[in-house]
């Protein structure tokens, strides 16, 4: 279940907040119906996440993480505000171009869930959840999420492999 329908997963959840700007817009044109349901698959994105890691803390493989440096991640906020809030710059409001919107989108989620690299989620981070980008005592750099603040390399014991390189901490898994 988990592996790259996990990443797809965070990466469309971390999407969610365009998919409100873009509502937001349709809701001012009196479209409400097409906003209602944005504002719906967005919700249902963010709730199929946070299932998603209430189930691997559950259900993974619990492992020990010898952890040799830990940097926070959660920097990359700011480039998701800007795309965030990139709708509200075009220069008519009303004129949303979905059939450029969709593949975009889908393009770049696809390319990221596909990829080894990493995305923030502001999303996870309103829940509590925090990233960090943590090295194993073999040399290997992995995103770590867990809802602890990481001041140093002995907090986190046990995880879980949520994607190839990202990690859960299944440490009090039953307090998700």
């Amino acid at each position: 279940m988990f592996g790259r329908l996990a990443k797809f997963l965070l990466i469309a959840s971390a999407l969610a907040p365009v998919g409100l700007v873009y509502a937001w817009i349709v809701w001012r044109n009196q479209q409400h119906a097409i906003a209602i349901g944005i504002v719906a698959a967005c919700a249902m994105l963010v709730l199929i996440c946070v299932y998603l890691l209430r189930q691997a803390r559950t259900s993974l493989e619990r492992f020990p993480l010898n952890i040799t440096s830990v940097e926070p991640a959660d920097r990359e906020n700011i480039a998701f505000m800007l795309l965030y809030l990139s709708p509200l710059f075009t220069s008519e409001l009303g004129q949303i171009n979905i059939n450029l919107l969709i593949p975009t989108l889908l393009v770049f989620t696809l390319l990221t869930a596909t990829g080894y690299n990493y995305h923030f989620n502001p999303l996870l981070g309103l829940a509590g959840w925090h990233f960090y980008k943590v090295e194993s005592s073999e040399g290997v750099t992995y995103v770590l999420i867990t809802r602890k603040q990481l001041r140093n390399t002995s907090t986190i014991n046990h995880v879980g492999q949520l994607t190839e390189y990202i990690l859960i901490d299944l440490e009090d898994a039953n307090a998700c």
